[in-house]
């Protein structure tokens, strides 16, 4: 038997909607994502909870289908948060500096996660910005 690489399921409460994929989010399945959650706005829903605690894998296809909800969510007046990210996620939404718009958190906090406890920022470069490949290398570059 062949499981589905992704499947959406909704639940919703009033006003407010859960939304829970299971399953992997690629190029191929993030049309379904987008799909399930513009259909919460059509509704009328304007608070979406995305629990991510059963996604085995996202790409950045599903990151730019949770920020472009986010933006219409946002544009019509409702919020939209991901809930348990996979690590890769949580990865991809650091390097986008998007965890503001995504998971709640202000502006520049990054989601805290094992080994990432809470630390002074590190000192700026005085001879401009680090390269993101040494930044993303640990500064091995």
């Amino acid at each position: 038997m062949h499981l589905p690489p992704l499947t959406v399921r909704r639940h919703d409460d009033k006003n407010r909607a859960l939304i829970t994929p299971a399953g992997e989010i690629d190029l191929q399945t993030a049309p379904l994502v987008r799909a399930s959650l513009e259909q919460c706005l059509r509704d009328g829903i304007r608070t979406i909870d995305v629990d991510l605690s059963l996604l085995t894998f996202c790409d950045c296809s599903g990151l730019n289908a949770f920020l472009h909800a986010s933006q219409r969510t946002t544009a019509a007046g409702g919020t939209l948060r991901l809930h348990h990210p996979p690590p890769a996620l949580v990865v991809l939404v650091d390097i986008a500096d998007c965890a503001f718009l995504l998971l709640g958190l202000p502006f520049g906090q990054v989601p805290l996660r094992p080994g990432n406890a809470p630390t002074a920022p590190p000192p700026v470069p005085s001879r401009g910005p680090v390269p993101l490949l040494r930044v993303l290398l640990g500064g091995a570059v």
